[in-house]
């Protein structure tokens, strides 16, 4: 099978519609509270997503400081979902601290949104945050990979779809290639290829057909040791990682926040 193209940016895997609702819920959101950063998630970043595809915008964004030392302080998670002339919105925005705090704990959900290539919409604190979390990297992030994986997992056995073995397939190569090599890729068909699993090309190729392709018992049955081969992978790229045990720069993070924290006391 002729390989899949992966995608470059964020214009490249949204129809005009989901381009037009996006921009109007950016906008929105954006009005509410400053965005350090809104990451498309999902299947779209990770390469395999489907007509039927939601937008999942997960965002992080700086509370005004004022706002953090009354008696009423604003809650650190937003949500937002819903649909919109047909398209399924599901917009999530962490603040600040809470998303510095799950990446210093190896969070591979905040450390996407900083340093993930799907951006709709990134702020000059982001180019500042970007190197700081790279830095901040380390071997914590196994945890994380390995419970999303495994979850996924679980999803899988109760209803083995295209997508559900794509998000193992994901979540365990994608911590596999963080903990090898310190960077972040979270689109399947820029790694697959590496690691022994160019023929996922099909799963790809099926799952961009719709979000609920079932897969046969017997194909579940073909992938299930190659998955298994992945968790172990996984603990052995965690054994031999080039990551510290522990991020080396919590100081730096920590002074980096006081700075922007000062910045937006008035």
């Amino acid at each position: 099978m002729e390989r899949v193209k992966p995608a470059e940016n964020v214009a490249e895997v949204l129809t005009d519609d989901q381009k037009r609702v996006m921009k109007r819920v950016l906008e929105q959101e954006e009005a509410r509270r400053e965005h350090v950063v809104v990451y498309l998630s999902g299947a779209h970043a990770y390469g395999f997503p489907s007509p039927d595809s939601d937008l999942d915008l997960k965002a992080i964004h700086v509370a005004r400081t004022e706002h953090l030392l009354g008696f009423e302080v604003p809650a650190p998670t937003v949500d937002r979902a819903e649909i919109i002339d047909g398209v399924e919105i599901d917009y999530t925005s962490n603040e600040l601290a809470h998303a510095l705090s799950g990446i210093l704990a190896g969070n591979g959900n905040f450390i996407e949104r900083v340093l993930g290539r799907m951006v709709p919409h990134g702020s000059s604190l982001l180019e500042e945050l970007r190197p700081i979390v790279r830095r901040s990297l380390s071997r914590r992030v196994h945890r994380h990979y390995r419970g999303f994986a495994q979850n996924q997992l679980r999803f899988l056995e109760r209803e083995p779809t295209a997508k559900k073995l794509l998000y193992v397939l994901r979540t365990t190569l994608t911590g596999i290639h963080l903990l090898k090599t310190g960077e972040l890729e979270s689109d399947l068909t820029r790694i697959m290829d590496g690691y022994g699993f160019a023929d996922a090309a099909a799963l790809v190729e099926r799952k961009r057909a719709g979000e609920r392709v079932a897969l046969e018992a017997a194909q579940l049955e073909t992938w299930r040791p190659r998955v298994e081969s992945l968790f172990a992978a996984l603990d052995a790229a965690r054994d031999a990682s080039i990551l510290p045990e522990e991020p080396a720069n919590e100081d730096e993070v920590r002074a980096w926040l006081m700075t922007v924290r000062r910045a937006r006391f008035t």
